[in-house]
């Protein structure tokens, strides 16, 4: 946690010296309508009281005391010594916040944040104007109560979130099935057992420990009873209807992320002022993400800032609306420091600057004419996808990035071009129009597109995904005749990318991606048409105009407390393993927080966690996926709080079944132990 957060921002520069003079309010309560009161922490100028200023609201369920702790300080204060009062808001049943956190995205939490927001306004230190930003969670709360419209909310800034519950989150791809979707739920499992601090709450904190402990569950059983596009994760998409969205809104994102393709949409479909930018980084803020270059977040946000809630007139609306990195073709390594390219830029989105260039997906290769139709099939191991390790890049410096594809690439139905006699630049989403046919009735199909270099090394772009048994909503599961011929199209993620001369273009398609998606029942035979299948690339060529574009300034922060490390983080660890009798394939991922101990008034916490995700290769339901998550708390001569958390998840050709278990210890006593076993039906995935 803030062991991972402090090398992160190791690289920015810090700045001390501010404008305003300001003060830190550590911890304070925001009273709701219904009793419950939220923790929140703020930095605000001195004299604010006599000279109210604009809020600025983060508000996310990570725990300001530990969690977030070194990132709000590398933040916030910096926010406030340009005039403004920097607030974080632990939500409801997370951090030292009364009540229960139930899940993500409900009802009860946008209903809290319209009651923040005018807490926010009605202080005697604020000018009434608020804005709210935020990433991952924060940005999607964002959005969610920026279409509830309160009247002090008079801009957003909202990163690596999504418009789309359903069809952009770690849930569900196409319609398949993420191994996020377990992942992520298990790092809100045991998280939702932390304790609050009692320094904050005094006598009162057991209490509220035991209401939280009461409602504590692996949230992944019921993400798993929603395997379409349904009301429940219609609930917060705020695509249902953008014209909600009043307020300006500033769409910021990572090509690194798992959250790039809602950036280009947003902007797409709202009509109020808005803005975009989207680096090569993964998902962290681009002053502490990688790859790089990273880039000054808090300098950029001012002049958001500024321009809505003090009305300066900063030159924000005078730039381009939407601003990318375009990658340059680059080897495949599993971390990358730095992306190499540069800034482009598209006044409006669709561009009329991207044309769609068609590819035809013939037999002997990807041509700018049709070639005859041929049936060529494909059967690949449940193990295909094992060079493209996870879905979004944590952005954090870890191994992480997709490999070199010629494995998968082997394995494959895969068609190249002809090496490419220039430079070709693409912005948008690549699209596959893909004619086929299988030989069961429940069937995926994935699309990677890749850079293949001179030496034949093959980098990938860009991927999709398509759970052929959905209509384009993903809300009708209908299950495929085999041999039937069928077409289907498959998104890929929105991209900026060249490539390079003596290059050719790749593309691969087959009917799985392990371990980015959960195996399909069967295994599958997928039948391409070739001929009739598509490759539609988004050009765009290079404009003049990019090279005029306004320098990003340089990464900066303010200082962060100091701490004392107790316990150094072990080394993360991501590793394949193959084991040759059992035909095994394990991804293995272990990271490790340390322990850390606040120094000026001793809270002390560790974090540490594993997991594994297997398959055989022969065998679709020998899928499985482990977790197990160590985590302390406390203060000596107070509290000493243990938490140890599993889950597990596998399958049989009609279920998924879901093991978890949380033992809470305080000192040598268990106070909290529980266990689950659900059964989930398989309905389309």
């Amino acid at each position: 946690m803030v062991a991972g957060a402090l090398s992160s921002i190791a690289k920015a520069k810090v700045i001390t010296d501010f404008p305003h003079k300001i003060r830190e309010v550590e911890n304070d309560w925001i009273p709701l309508a219904d009793g419950t009161r939220l923790a929140c922490r703020y930095w605000l100028p001195e004299d604010a009281e006599q000279n109210p200023v604009p809020a600025i609201l983060e508000y996310i369920p990570y725990c300001k005391r530990d969690g977030t702790a070194a990132r709000d300080e590398a933040m916030h204060p910096y926010l406030a010594g340009h005039g403004y009062c920097s607030i974080r808001v632990d939500m409801r049943g997370s951090g030292e916040s009364e009540g229960q956190l139930l899940g993500e995205y409900l009802q009860q939490e946008q209903d809290d944040a319209v009651e923040v927001i005018a807490w926010l306004a009605a202080q005697p230190w604020c000018s009434g104007r608020v804005g709210m930003f935020g990433k991952s969670w924060g940005g999607f709360n964002g959005l969610q109560v920026a279409a509830r419209q309160p009247d002090a909310l008079k801009a957003v800034i909202s990163v690596y979130s999504t418009d789309d519950r359903y069809a952009d989150d770690i849930h569900y791809m196409g319609g398949c099935l993420l191994y996020e979707n377990p992942n992520w739920s298990f790092v809100m499992f045991p998280a939702g057992a932390r304790p609050p601090d009692p320094k904050f709450l005094g006598n009162k904190w057991r209490e509220v420990w035991e209401e939280r402990l009461s409602c504590a569950a692996p949230w992944i059983a019921e993400w798993m009873r929603h395997q379409r596009r349904d009301d429940y994760w219609k609930h917060g998409s705020v695509c249902e209807d953008f014209s909600q969205i009043k307020c300006p809104v500033y769409m910021m994102g990572g090509w690194a992320d798992g959250y790039t393709n809602p950036v280009p949409r947003v902007i797409a479909n709202l009509t109020g002022p808005s803005k975009a930018l989207i680096g090569p980084w993964g998902h962290q803020y681009m002053h502490q993400a990688n790859p790089g270059p990273m880039a000054g977040f808090l300098s950029e946000s001012l002049r958001w800032w500024d321009y809505w809630l003090k009305d300066i007139d900063t030159g924000v609306l005078q730039e381009p609306r939407i601003r990318a990195w375009m990658s340059d073709s680059m080897p495949p390594a599993p971390y990358v420091d730095t992306k190499e390219g540069g800034w482009v830029a598209e006044e409006q989105w669709p561009s009329p600057n991207v044309e769609n260039r068609i590819l035809h997906a013939n037999a002997d290769g990807l041509a700018s004419t049709a070639g005859p139709e041929e049936a060529v099939s494909v059967a690949v191991p449940q193990t295909y996808g094992s060079r493209t390790p996870m879905w979004s890049n944590n952005g954090g410096g870890d191994p992480e990035s997709p490999l070199d594809q010629r494995e998968d690439d082997g394995l494959a139905f895969t068609v190249d071009t002809d090496t490419l006699a220039e430079a070709l630049p693409i912005f948008g989403a690549p699209t596959v129009s893909l004619t086929f046919s299988v030989d069961r009735p429940v069937a995926f199909a994935s699309a990677r597109l890749c850079d293949v270099f001179p030496d034949g090394r093959s980098a990938q772009v860009s991927y999709g995904l398509m759970n052929l048994t959905h209509d384009d909503s993903h809300e009708t599961v209908t299950h495929l005749e085999p041999g039937k011929r069928y077409e289907a199209k498959i998104v890929l993620n929105d991209i900026a990318y060249r490539f390079k001369p003596d290059h050719r273009i790749r593309l691969s398609l087959a009917p799985s991606l392990w371990p980015v998606i959960w195996p399909s029942p069967e295994p599958v035979t997928l039948t391409v048409h070739t001929g009739a299948t598509k490759l539609m690339l988004p050009v765009r060529p290079d404009q003049p105009e990019d090279a005029k574009l306004r320098p990003i300034d340089p990464p900066e922060h303010s200082a962060v407390h100091p701490v004392t490390v107790l316990r150094q983080p072990d080394p993360t660890v991501v590793r394949y393993d193959y084991d040759v009798p059992s035909g095994i394939a394990t991804w293995i991922h272990e990271d490790d927080a340390g322990e850390v101990r606040v120094d000026r008034d001793g809270w002390t916490f560790s974090d540490r966690n594993w997991r594994t995700s297997s398959v055989q290769e022969d065998d679709p339901l020998s899928a499985k996926c482990t977790f197990r998550n160590v985590a302390t708390y406390g203060r000596d001569g107070e509290l000493d709080v243990r938490i140890e958390a599993t889950q597990e998840m596998t399958c049989d050709l009609e279920n998924f079944f879901l093991k978890a278990s949380l033992t809470v210890s305080e000192g040598d006593a268990t106070v909290f132990q529980r266990e689950w076993d659900e059964t989930i039906p398989r309905d389309g995935n």
